[in-house]
């Protein structure tokens, strides 16, 4: 399946949904306004780790695809708003699902430890234990 949004050519819903959604910061924004309006310096504490510059970037994408709404009220100090379109709510219930798979995921490694550790610190022994593998060493005379 291929089409056309805003000049962009995507073959699969999954890469537009990465297109719109892709990042570090996008969901976790979302995730952020989902709870309600919030003024950028909030967003900015919620999210401790986000520059300016790419809390500013990533918001103005997201506006920009109409999933976020950015209201700007003209007092002194300036003060500015963001909140969830409808478009931008309706990925709530997705965003509640992936909330709960990683919950899922995140027990499901307590309870079974990833085999890729157990596999490191297997091969670990064994290349201790193990002889030297090659040719017998002749002994001195």
């Amino acid at each position: 399946m291929k089409f056309q949004i805003n000049k962009k050519i995507f073959f699969c819903p999954m890469e537009l949904t990465m297109d719109v959604l892709g990042g570090k910061w996008k969901l976790l924004i979302l995730w952020q306004l989902q709870q309600g309006t919030k003024r950028y310096g909030e967003l900015r504490t919620a999210l401790q780790d986000i520059t300016h510059k790419m809390l500013t970037q990533q918001l103005r994408e997201l506006e920009s695809d109409g999933i976020v709404h950015r209201e700007v009220f003209h007092v002194v100090p300036p003060k500015v708003e963001y909140s969830l379109t409808d478009r931008g709510n309706r990925l709530t219930t997705v965003m509640e699902s992936m909330a709960e798979w990683a919950s899922a995921f995140q027990v499901d490694e307590v309870a079974t430890p990833s085999t890729k550790k157990k596999t490191s610190e297997s091969s670990q022994t064994k290349k201790t234990k193990e002889p030297a593998q090659g040719k017998p060493r002749k002994k001195a005379a």
